[in-house]
């Protein structure tokens, strides 16, 4: 049994913080199903409808289209800061769930590995419930290759939430600073990361904002996969290796502060 712990730990981590998430399963599914439905009749059609009266289509499609794959994106990155900041700090300091697993085979590395990969699996069936929804929109023009969305949208919101995961580790007091996550990460991500327009009409002085930014790197691979967006295969290249490259250096990170802290 304990090499089965040591080998396997960070799924039996994983699975004991899905069982926990069966606590708030009833919010967390009309949240999945209420959201995209919010977002898109506000935002997909009221908004829409207003640009379309005005400058038509957005990238050759109407606005709905474009900016569906895009709301996947961004709601699954946004979400995923709730389950990376408060309920680390919670395993480190106010309910201590890390100290249990850390005193058996499991390992610190496992721990931190088993808390994404249940976040992971989370926003997974979340973002599969917002590609049926849009589905139900019509907000695909390509509806087998839009089913990449699901994928691309939990490799970004991992993406943020790898480094996230990272930092909140780090942090031992409560206080601001997930508060100044949500003010001036979380916000300018979604709010200047190309969701509701490219992000080439921004002044240049912001479009940095994009470049840096897990959203607008999805976001680019979602259109792809939703109407077919053209971007050079590169460029595609390019959005994919640094979502890989958020996961993995946030990972990287997230166990070594584990270690350190669970004391391994």
């Amino acid at each position: 049994m304990a090499e089965h712990a040591r080998r396997f730990g960070w799924w039996y981590y994983a699975e004991t913080y899905l069982r926990g998430m069966r606590a708030y399963a009833v919010p967390i599914t009309f949240y999945a199903i209420g959201q995209p439905l919010l977002y898109l009749v506000a935002m997909g059609i009221g908004l829409a409808a207003l640009v379309s009266g005005g400058v038509g289509t957005v990238d050759d499609v109407d606005y709905l289209t474009f900016v569906a794959p895009a709301l996947l994106v961004s709601t699954v990155v946004m979400s995923v800061s709730g389950e990376m900041t408060y309920p680390v700090m919670s395993g480190f300091k106010w309910q201590r769930l890390y100290y249990g697993p850390a005193a058996s085979p499991v390992s610190p590395g496992q721990i931190a590995v088993g808390h994404f990969t249940a976040v992971a699996i989370r926003f997974t069936l979340q973002s599969l419930v917002f590609w049926a929804v849009m589905q139900a929109f019509g907000a695909s023009t390509q509806v087998l290759t839009s089913m990449l969305l699901v994928p691309i949208g939990v490799l970004s919101a991992m993406a943020f939430g790898a480094l996230l995961q990272a930092y909140a580790a780090t942090v031992k007091d409560e206080g601001f600073q997930f508060a100044f996550v949500q003010r001036f990460v979380v916000m300018p991500m979604f709010l200047f990361a190309g969701t509701f327009f490219p992000l080439t009409v921004m002044p240049l002085y912001l479009q940095w904002i994009g470049w840096i930014s897990p959203v607008w790197h999805g976001t680019q691979l979602a259109r792809v996969a939703s109407y077919g967006a053209e971007v050079e295969p590169w460029l595609m290249a390019v959005h994919l290796v640094f979502l890989l490259a958020c996961i993995v250096g946030g990972l990287l990170a997230g166990v070594r502060v584990y270690r350190r802290r669970l004391g391994a």
